[in-house]
């Protein structure tokens, strides 16, 4: 997505986040980590703040679904990971947006990691659930490996990464 129109859509955003809110602090509850729709706080997908295990399950995620071989594959995947866990069609937290069926890679949550390449992939994920996204990702919720074709109208295609090719539908 062009820069501009993520601009366009932000300030969008902004506006009507403000119209519905009154711009006040403390519109939502303390308690309560919920996504950035404009849906009101009672309708909101309430987001787990996430545990050890979640980011257990973020790190296995981008490490084996990209290639290994950089840390911007992995960026990649763990970003749509992410932009699920705000999705209001997919569930709250990370662990049970990467275990859903179908969705990844068989083996994801039991596979064994090398030990070796723990320290790149919890520095990918510590960057990520502090807020870094793969830019290029933008708010993509899917991806599947680079060099496959698919004949639908609805995939526009707004990244490659780590062997594999982001798209929005």
């Amino acid at each position: 997505m062009p820069a501009t129109r993520n601009g366009q859509i932000g300030a969008v955003l902004a506006l009507a986040l403000v119209g519905v809110s009154g711009g006040g602090c403390g519109s939502f509850p303390a308690q309560e980590l919920t996504t950035g729709s404009i849906a009101t706080p009672a309708t909101a997908k309430v987001v787990a703040a996430p545990t050890a295990e979640d980011k257990a399950c973020l790190e296995r995620a981008m490490y084996f679904e990209s290639n290994r071989s950089d840390e911007e594959g992995l960026l990649a995947v763990g970003t749509v990971v992410m932009n699920r866990l705000d999705a209001p069609a997919y569930p709250g937290r990370i662990c049970e947006v990467v275990g859903q069926k179908r969705q990844f890679a068989p083996g994801v949550l039991t596979k064994p990691v090398r030990e070796a390449d723990r320290p790149r992939i919890e520095r990918v994920a510590n960057l990520l659930l502090a807020g870094h996204r793969h830019p290029e990702v933008g708010q993509a919720l899917h991806f599947h490996t680079a060099g496959l074709t698919f004949g639908y109208d609805n995939m526009h295609y707004v990244a490659k990464a780590g062997g594999n090719a982001f798209y929005e539908k």
